[in-house]
């Protein structure tokens, strides 16, 4: 009789391979990869179908009379965030760096929720429930509705739920959580796979709004298996650099809402503060009158937005130059750079740096225009106009090409007192009354007007 042979799966991804490995060539994950037996391999029989498991045609479907269940947080930028509100029995994913302020955030919108009778239910395995009450007390929030459960147990997390039965749930963190269901310690990827899909199925079963906090990695990534961001329905980073106290919280995926929203905060000694007109807050420690810095138009999910881009170029040398980009697309940088080369500004001996001011990232091509503009301003060392705002997407031949949305990005420009912009022919026919659109095609007209 034949032997069956076992076969090897990557518990990140469930990627099959015939022999074990130590990296998943699928995903990419490090040990990983698991011995599933012959009688793993084997299929169970397929169960009886009940009437509530039978299909059912799509217009069937019972709908509550108000559509999808939104319930406000009260943090407006929040709320912008995912897309108008949390929605009742849905999961969502907080990331971020430890310290950048993801439990403040979340204990302010549970606070919130509280205050209007929601009852909430904040599960931390991070904190005593001491700590919680310190951190309550230093931003204000006494709230009775709002219940604190110090445990690390998913086990006894469900059952609390289940027996006080919140509107809002919030386990705090995914790493530091595990259950009895699966191998491992807290934080493996066997662990956090089981504790997601346990989240899942009692966010979807309950009704339950369900919040998850996670870790990234030093590349950025949530700490954890892939998987993880597909069993929710939204994710959201919340970032800072460390050295500004602004925080931006950024969906990167969202069912209920568009993807890339973008919502600002700022952190102070009584916690987060909103920031609701982010284009005034990026451009107040802007020095117009210095060389390599531009204000670019662009565009985060629905929201127009204005940004400072600074470049800065080195004097040429025999060593290799650097390229160092930061809130901006080194390969992007890297095409203008050689666009410039052609038009007569040679820079493949000199260091480049080109910085997205204030912690945004810029990764539309509109940002092409502004970022050239800045390189050319720090080459020529001559200023750009203060109140030109520029966008734009440059192609490698030097023609500037049109952009999504021209209207919105002219409308914030003009809002903050932008009397002119540098932007695609297209983008004239948008233009408010008060800002002049200067309509250009190719580089050559944009280089050939700053030089006036």
């Amino acid at each position: 009789m034949a032997r069956s042979k076992s076969i090897f799966r990557c518990t990140a991804c469930d990627h099959q391979v015939p022999k074990w490995a130590g990296r998943c060539p699928s995903c990419g994950a490090w040990n990983t990869i698991e011995e599933v037996s012959p009688a793993e391999q084997s299929q169970a029989p397929l169960p009886v179908l009940t009437a509530q498991q039978r299909p059912i045609p799509l217009t069937e479907v019972a709908l509550d009379a108000g559509g999808e269940l939104r319930m406000r947080t009260g943090l407006e930028e929040l709320d912008r965030v995912l897309g108008g509100g949390l929605v009742a029995g849905s999961l969502t994913l907080l990331g971020g760096d430890p310290g950048v302020g993801k439990s403040t955030l979340l204990l302010m919108a549970a606070e919130r929720f509280a205050k209007r009778g929601v009852p909430v239910l904040y599960a931390t395995g991070e904190e005593s429930a001491r700590q919680i009450r310190l951190r309550a007390d230093r931003l204000g929030i006494h709230a009775e509705s709002l219940l604190l459960l110090p445990c690390t147990d998913f086990d006894v997390i469900e059952a609390a739920t289940r027996e006080s039965r919140p509107v809002v749930l919030v386990v705090d963190s995914v790493q530091t959580v595990r259950t009895a269901n699966a191998s491992g310690i807290p934080g493996s990827v066997s662990q956090i796979r089981e504790v997601a899909h346990r989240a899942m199925n009692l966010a979807k079963g309950q009704n339950i709004a369900t919040w998850l906090v996670g870790h990234v990695t030093r590349s950025g990534d949530l700490a954890g298996p892939k998987v993880l961001e597909h069993f929710v329905d939204t994710v959201l980073y919340f970032e800072g650099d460390g050295r500004s106290a602004l925080r931006i919280l950024r969906s990167v995926k969202n069912r209920f809402g568009a993807a890339g929203e973008l919502g600002i905060f700022e952190m102070i000694d009584k916690g987060l503060r909103q920031v609701p007109d982010a284009s005034a807050r990026l451009l107040e420690e802007r020095d117009p009158d210095a060389p390599g810095t531009a204000v670019v138009a662009t565009l985060e999910g629905s929201r127009p937005l204005l940004a400072e881009v600074q470049a800065l170029v080195g004097a040429p040398g025999a060593y290799t130059p650097a390229r160092t980009c930061v809130g901006v697309d080194r390969a992007r940088v890297l095409m203008l750079a050689a666009v410039l080369g052609k038009h007569g500004f040679s820079l493949h001996d000199r260091d480049i740096f080109v910085n997205a001011a204030g912690g945004v990232r810029l990764d539309e091509p509109a940002a092409d225009l502004a970022i050239l503009c800045a390189l050319t301003s720090t080459l020529t060392d001559r200023p750009l106009p203060r109140d030109t705002v520029i966008m734009g997407e440059v192609g490698l031949v030097g023609e500037i090409r049109g952009i999504t949305h021209p209207a919105m990005r002219l409308r914030e420009a003009e809002r903050h007192g932008f009397r002119a912009a540098i932007a695609p022919a297209s983008a004239a026919e948008h233009a408010p009354n008060s800002l002049e659109v200067l309509p250009l095609r190719r580089v050559r007209e944009v280089l050939d007007r700053l030089r006036r």
